[in-house]
């Protein structure tokens, strides 16, 4: 199982910035909603409970003034739907609550009616207050009508008159209820917003580095004359031109250098050539022949040289190829001139063609590189192809004596062969090879050389689906 993909992580810039600063939106605005709502519901607690004890102080007062015989009236006159008061013996409150509003609101009675008087006071959602059926009622009438989104809250107050009786009071204040739906319909905006602006602004700034990265790719695929925009922050800019500069020196290196080996090439050419001609009047054959020889196998490896390093690869045109018949026309020409090659079975019948792009002569002359050391070193050369996660791999097997682990990777230095003879109809100059994985490198693969295990030698060309 790959974990990696199942990563709930967003692997690019843009997907991990939008995602962090949404948990950073989400967790903020949670804790300022549970700050909000915490003071904004004791703000209006204190509001609503300072009207209340405002009243009731006056109440108190008033009572205390007045004969006993008015006192009904006073109370009836004092009490309203939304707040109830009743005259008793005993207090309707067996004792006072301990949270922070009762002590707040027990401490602005005392300012109001004096330290020395008895108080209680409850505040709740669910208090028991005897003779409370008038604002129980109203808080029933609440409950149902959620819609509202109000929830009532009871105020209960006792507390004594000069005449030893108790003056006692239920209020139900209507608060607001914490809305969940508004807390998602903020976080969606806020999300919305920071999805539009961040995204907006990362794919501003990894426009430019994804264009670098382009051209890197493209310029190890061995294209020439790329210039990228410099656009984006200072940084990138920075990093843009410095990209400019390199692939310019690159270039012009390259070209230098191609441009001295061809002068070396022609100018090898005119002495070799002056040399073969003073040969041919060496009267000893047997001399004149091992010169002849010689002057050949020397014009061969100036051939052979010029044509590894001017790459003939990074000029030619890349085009779109169906893999199995590229190979199966490289197979029958091997086939043709009587060569025991083979293409083994691709992907199998049904199965979708494999398409590449390629540069079609380049990748040819570094098949028949590799299709020539098979057959001359291993009697015969297997073909087979396969397509995976867009890559492609070609391998060719043969039969022979393999290589010694230790040169696998030796084997592509130029010149340099296994053979010890300097017959190039057994050993070869020693470019083949080279100039095979320098054109598969030029297409952004690989390639690679195994002994295996039932005998002899195999090389796996991987290459992208989409080469360069």
């Amino acid at each position: 199982m790959n974990w990696k993909r199942l990563s709930l992580l967003p692997r690019s810039l843009g997907g991990q910035l939008i995602g962090l600063i949404l948990i950073a939106v989400v967790v903020s605005q949670v804790f300022t909603l549970w700050l909000f709502t915490d003071e904004r519901r004791g703000a209006l607690l204190e509001l609503a409970g300072g009207r209340v004890v405002s009243r009731t102080a006056a109440l108190v007062d008033l009572l205390d003034d007045t004969p006993s015989e008015l006192h009904e009236q006073i109370r009836r006159a004092a009490s309203s739907p939304v707040s109830y008061y009743w005259i008793s013996d005993r207090p309707a409150l067996s004792k006072s609550g301990t949270s922070r509003t009762d002590l707040r609101i027990r401490r602005a009675i005392a300012e109001e009616i004096g330290e020395e008087r008895a108080v209680r006071t409850q505040v709740g959602r669910n208090i028991e207050v005897p003779r409370y059926r008038h604002v129980r009622q109203r808080a029933d009438r609440s409950k149902q009508k959620a819609a509202t989104r109000l929830v009532p809250l009871v105020v209960a107050m006792s507390v004594q008159l000069d005449n030893g009786r108790w003056l006692n009071m239920a209020a139900s204040l209507d608060m607001q209820r914490s809305s969940l739906a508004r807390l998602f319909v903020s976080i969606a905006l806020m999300a919305v917003a920071v999805i539009v602006i961040v995204g907006f602004t990362v794919r501003r700034l990894t426009r430019p580095l994804s264009n670098l990265a382009e051209a890197a790719d493209q310029l190890g695929r061995g294209a020439e004359g790329l210039s990228v925009e410099e656009a984006g922050p200072q940084e990138v800019r920075s990093a843009i031109h410095a990209f400019n500069v390199m692939q310019e020196r690159l270039t012009r290196y390259v070209q230098d250098r191609t441009r001295m080996l061809a002068a070396i090439s022609h100018d090898l050419r005119t002495p070799i050539t002056s040399l073969r001609i003073r040969a041919e009047f060496i009267e000893d054959e047997e001399n004149r022949n091992r010169i002849i020889l010689t002057l050949d196998e020397m014009q061969r490896m100036v051939e052979a040289t010029l044509a590894f390093a001017r790459d003939e690869a990074r000029r030619e045109e890349q085009s779109r190829v169906d893999l199995g018949e590229f190979l199966d026309a490289i197979v029958t020409d091997y086939q043709d001139m009587d060569q025991p090659v083979r293409l083994e079975a691709g992907p199998g019948e049904g199965a979708a063609r494999i398409v590449i792009a390629c540069r079609p002569i380049a990748m040819k002359r570094a098949l028949r590189n590799l299709i020539d050391n098979a057959v001359r070193y291993g009697n015969e050369a297997a073909i087979g192809y396969t397509a995976d996660d867009g890559f492609v791999s070609i391998t060719i097997s043969d039969n022979g004596p393999g290589i010694p682990d230790g040169q696998l990777d030796e084997v592509f230095e130029p010149f340099l062969r296994l053979e010890d003879s300097r017959s190039e109809e057994t050993g070869g100059i020693g470019l083949g090879l080279a100039i095979a994985r320098s054109n598969i490198h030029a297409h952004g693969g690989t390639l690679k050389l195994e002994n295996r295990d039932e005998g002899g030698l195999r090389a796996t060309v991987t290459l992208p689906r989409e080469a360069g």
